[in-house]
């Protein structure tokens, strides 16, 4: 635990991490022995660490999912999209749905606000590049209702 604690410091110092994405951290950072092919740092150190970070409150799952949907909507991504990458993280997918709920993102406005910033105002209505905004804010991970509100609302 000694030389684990203030790499697992350092690493918060820097920017927010799942409890998922530390215990990878720290784990790759134990030093093998050659002998055995086995890392010298044990999983116990590991999960005393964790610990450790719970405990000071360095380490939040709820808070991190939370800044991490935030911080992600305002670079324009959708909900989708921000679930698989939680996922990647390690976080349980009913929390994250719990989250998506209790965030104060208005999904259909942040599509129509990329749609326009991108296309331009007014927004497509020809086949051709109606069909290249959606792709774009599926891609972005908007879903089927948000992608539709963005020309529902642009025609009336």
């Amino acid at each position: 635990m000694n030389s684990l604690l203030p790499r697992a410091m350092r690493l918060l110092s820097q920017r927010d991490y799942s409890e998922h994405e530390m215990r990878r951290k720290l784990a790759a950072h134990s030093p093998f022995d050659r002998s055995t092919d086995k890392p010298l740092i044990s999983p116990e150190s590991i999960d005393q660490v964790i610990e450790y970070c719970y405990q000071h409150n360095w380490l939040n799952d709820v808070q991190f999912t939370q800044r991490f949907i935030v911080s992600r909507s305002r670079k324009g991504y959708g909900p989708q999209r921000i679930q698989a990458e939680l996922q990647q993280k390690g976080i349980d997918r009913d929390d994250i749905r719990r989250a998506i709920v209790e965030c104060e993102v208005d999904w259909f406005e942040l599509a129509k606000e990329l749609a326009v910033r991108r296309f331009g105002s007014p927004l497509p209505t020809e086949w051709k590049e109606k069909s290249k905004v959606q792709r774009y804010l599926s891609y972005r991970g908007f879903m089927q209702d948000e992608i539709q509100y963005v020309f529902t609302d642009s025609e009336e």
